[in-house]
């Protein structure tokens, strides 16, 4: 029996990061990060997250992202699933088309044909939205902030409002939650939203 592929996804300081963990804790699964989820994908995640990365063009950080993604489904996605395994993942096809395509204002169409060729039909049975305004999740940023993190409320503006606009025109594919709540209530909202869907016991 193949796995469950959930992807989750939000702005800077959403606390998916904590929540994806939870989850794959509970279920014995797969726990995975894009950019990152490999060997090849941390250098990436390196370059196109450092805040001293210079000089870098917006299209050659969307190309770097299907890269990192191309290799991690290649390499531990789609084996996990088929070897029944369930996959969390922090991040997928969606941060791009919120990142690159609506924050670089790369155009949200040129950036899922470069994610489609990256993923084939590996797709996510759900993805989860933990939505915050821009202005709490930045404040809730420790240390000094990434590259990405860095960039102005107008390009985090943008990120949060694709995000909710993808969920608003699919939402059979996604679920939605006020991640400005505490961090245990959303955790039993998103757990009683998996039991109901997949019949998942966590």
């Amino acid at each position: 029996m193949r796995g469950r592929f959930i992807a989750f996804e939000g702005g800077e300081g959403s606390g998916k990061s904590t929540q994806a963990h939870r989850v794959a804790g509970a279920r014995n699964g797969l726990l995975t990060r894009q950019p990152g989820g490999t060997e090849i994908g941390a250098s990436i995640r390196a370059l196109v997250l450092s805040p001293e990365t210079a000089g870098l063009s917006d299209r050659a950080e969307a190309l770097l992202m299907a890269a990192d993604r191309a290799q991690h489904v290649d390499q531990v996605i789609r084996p996990a699933l088929e070897a029944g395994t369930d996959v969390i993942c922090d991040r997928y096809v969606s941060s791009s088309l919120a990142y690159q395509g609506a924050g670089r204002e790369l155009g949200i169409s040129q950036v899922l044909a470069l994610s489609e060729f990256a993923v084939g039909d590996t797709w996510p049975d759900l993805n989860v939205l933990l939505d915050v305004p821009v202005e709490v999740g930045l404040g809730r940023i420790d240390g000094p902030p990434d590259r990405l993190e860095q960039q102005g409320d107008g390009f985090h503006d943008r990120v949060r409002s694709t995000f909710l606009a993808l969920a608003a025109d699919s939402p059979e594919q996604w679920l939605v939650i006020d991640a400005t709540q505490p961090v245990e209530v959303v955790g039993a909202e998103l757990d009683a939203a998996l039991r109901e869907r997949f019949a998942w016991t966590l």
